[in-house]
């Protein structure tokens, strides 16, 4: 059973990223569903060097877990539920709240507001092309939605 586990290991970061360049995971739009597991998170953080990982858990429409960082600091991450990409809580914001709201324009939300950056990430509230009310995740580079739920 431990080599069964070792070998398991061993192997999930090639599964993950078979998984993520091969677009077998769901598609970008379908930001509420979860498309990794919490095995695949972990071995993702793992293959992109953290370690200590814990309080694995996903909610607000982005994966979110405590890890130690490459450099050996204690860091939140959170994690695109579609790609994978992680989001460090340390990282310095690239858009500023400006930018912020034209990405959210650009992709069709309306009434945006309670827009912040916390834990790596930039969150805000709008209505979505269809009218509906949502709390909003958005990569810290780009401004695109990697997590969506209802308000």
């Amino acid at each position: 059973m431990n080599k069964l586990r070792t070998d398991a290991t061993r192997f999930a970061p090639l599964v993950v990223a078979f998984i993520l360049c091969t677009g077998v995971a769901a598609p970008a739009w379908a930001q509420q569903t979860v498309a990794m597991t919490e095995a695949q998170v972990r071995a993702t953080l793992e293959a992109k060097g953290y370690t200590e990982i814990n309080d694995i858990k996903f909610g607000d429409g982005v994966w979110k877990a405590d890890a130690r960082s490459a450099d050996g600091n204690r860091v939140d991450v959170r994690l695109d539920p579609a790609t994978g990409e992680v989001y460090p809580d340390e990282q310095v914001a690239q858009l500023s709240e400006r930018d912020v709201h034209a990405a959210l324009a650009a992709q069709g939300y309306t009434n945006v507001h309670d827009v912040d950056y916390e834990d790596g990430i930039w969150n805000a509230e709008a209505d979505d092309p269809a009218g509906k009310d949502v709390e909003l995740k958005l990569d810290p580079r780009t401004g695109k939605v990697i997590g969506k739920e209802k308000d």
